[in-house]
């Protein structure tokens, strides 16, 4: 497996070098829209330590992620009032991995709504802002 590269768009979100709609932040995990959504409220969790994917990281930091995705979950099936949520994790480029940090997607869906092809559309910048700042009040009173 190819090393971790500290210069992926990850890594540089985490650093602050790249702005982001950030949801939630705690020492170990990010959380932040993802700017190309495939339904409304679609998050990415992260772990700030530098793992490439699931195969690498800690055990402790995955499991501070899921446990930060399930969070996430809850609070996007209350602010976007769906019916269901699609928990994804991709595994280098033959698992449909495209950046190489770790990240969980997590997707509100609602029943019958198809999601949006991966990266075909990028939100509006408003919107995604209106979304994040919903979702984390939701998660603080949580």
């Amino acid at each position: 497996m190819p090393a971790y590269d500290p210069n992926n768009i990850f890594a540089k979100i985490l650093r602050g070098e790249l702005p982001c709609n950030k949801v939630y932040e705690d020492d170990r995990a990010l959380v932040f829209l993802d700017i190309m959504p495939r339904a409304p409220g679609h998050a990415l969790v992260l772990p700030k330590s530098p793992a490439r994917n699931v195969l690498d990281v800690a055990p402790d930091d995955f499991a501070h992620v899921m446990k930060i995705a399930q969070k996430v979950a809850k609070a996007g099936m209350q602010v976007f009032e769906a019916d269901g949520v699609t928990i994804q994790q991709f595994n280098e480029s033959a698992g449909g991995q495209v950046v190489f940090h770790l990240h969980v997607h997590v997707i509100p869906r609602k029943e019958g709504v198809m999601m949006k092809p991966p990266a075909s559309e990028k939100e509006k910048p408003e919107i995604l802002a209106a979304q994040a700042k919903k979702l984390a009040a939701t998660m603080q009173a949580a």
